[in-house]
């Protein structure tokens, strides 16, 4: 059970992070850190929400990780954004604690590692470590393997989040040995949210709705993450009114200044709000072949629970599709978006207030520029 959360920002005061040619990495997870708090406290009282700075100061790495050790903590969310030489490299990926597997996953870790060379006397602290040094790197042997199941699952549900309800490239999870995780005692993920280095992905960062959209996915991933800590089967459930939530606005919506080699982006709104007072039956129906239909996602489980789920005893005609190894559930086979979206509405209404829509062709789920070219063509 989860009842205590600790959200670190990474870097901060005199140790800017990852710089863009607009902003500075410190500034931004900073804002999200913040947006994120604020979703758990306002939806989840229950939960204590504990920062490891909540203004632009510098907290040494050892630090961070005491905070959360000292408050007994059951979970720690580290926010930072990413840089690379590459500028066309863009999307989220999640880290957990463990071995290097790639030398661009080391290049990261050495990135954020690299922190403590602006603490002082960092050499005692941290035993001789030196973050530049391929070398220091094998003393990170899996020393979280008690953790790695549970921090393993919240970066999976982070990088759906990312994915489906940002629309940011999803770059998986990876393992990589930070400090910042090493020396925690729970489960901990650091979240690189997007890559300052790529234009139009540092506009989108620096936005204030790319920070809530960003936000509002890293929260639902934790709300997901608990709810399967407390009913193993299922990892989706209704959440409360006042949660933020995410309808596709349009499929032509591309990230800010994207190039026209870039993958358009799903824009979906968080803060919209559910309007129809007395919703009808859903009732699925069919399209001709070879035709984009539009779903509505209901739940993701990590076991097939089936179709005629008490879950889902208010719905009709319930199918269920496989994706990036979890059992998804979906109503409706709607023609075009607007149809789509009242679906959408009425699902809500019933009680699976987390529903959103996603896109097939032939009973394959495509993404939403595959679905904007084939509507567009």
């Amino acid at each position: 059970m989860i009842r205590t959360v600790v959200i670190d920002a990474g870097h901060g005061g005199h140790d800017p992070g990852a710089l863009g040619k607009l902003a500075r990495e410190k500034n931004i997870n900073l804002s999200i850190a913040l947006k994120l708090g604020n979703l758990i406290q306002r939806n989840m009282k229950e939960i204590r929400v504990i920062y490891t700075r909540d203004r632009d100061r510098f907290i040494e790495l050892y630090r961070r990780a005491a905070i959360a050790n000292e408050n007994r903590a059951d979970l720690f969310i580290s926010i930072h954004c990413n840089a690379n030489n590459n500028k066309s490299l863009r999307g989220a990926e999640t880290y957990i604690m463990g071995l290097h597997k790639s030398e661009a996953n080391l290049s990261t870790a050495k990135l954020e590692n690299a922190s403590i060379l602006l603490e002082s006397d960092y050499q005692s602290t941290y035993n001789g470590f030196d973050p530049n040094s391929d070398e220091s790197y094998i003393i990170f042997s899996l020393n979280q393997n008690a953790n790695l199941e549970q921090s393993s699952d919240l970066a999976a549900a982070i990088q759906e989040q990312m994915e489906e309800r940002v629309g940011l490239n999803n770059r998986g999870v990876r393992q990589a040995g930070f400090i910042v995780l090493y020396k925690t005692t729970m489960p901990s993920v650091i979240v690189e949210t997007g890559y300052l280095s790529n234009a139009s992905e540092e506009k989108f960062l620096i936005s204030d709705k790319g920070q809530e959209y960003i936000a509002s996915a890293i929260y639902r991933a934790f709300r997901q993450f608990r709810d399967k800590l407390e009913n193993p089967s299922v990892t989706s459930s209704p959440v409360a009114k006042t949660e933020p939530s995410r309808v596709e606005s349009t499929l032509q919506s591309t990230r800010p200044g994207g190039s026209p080699g870039d993958t358009p982006m799903v824009v979906r709104d968080p803060l919209q709000t559910n309007a129809p007072a007395t919703p009808p039956a859903a009732v699925p129906r069919s399209n001709p072949a070879g035709a984009v239909s539009f779903r509505v996602q209901i739940a993701v489980t990590t076991n097939d629970i089936g179709l005629h789920s008490s879950k889902f005893a208010s719905l009709t005609k319930v199918k269920m599709y496989k994706h990036n190894g979890m059992y998804k559930y979906t109503v409706g086979d709607e023609p075009d978006l607007a149809s789509a979206e009242k679906l959408m509405e009425q699902v809500r209404r019933k009680g699976f207030r987390d529903a959103f829509i996603v896109v097939f062709r032939n009973d394959q789920r495509i993404t939403g520029a595959e679905a904007d070219r084939l509507t567009h063509r």
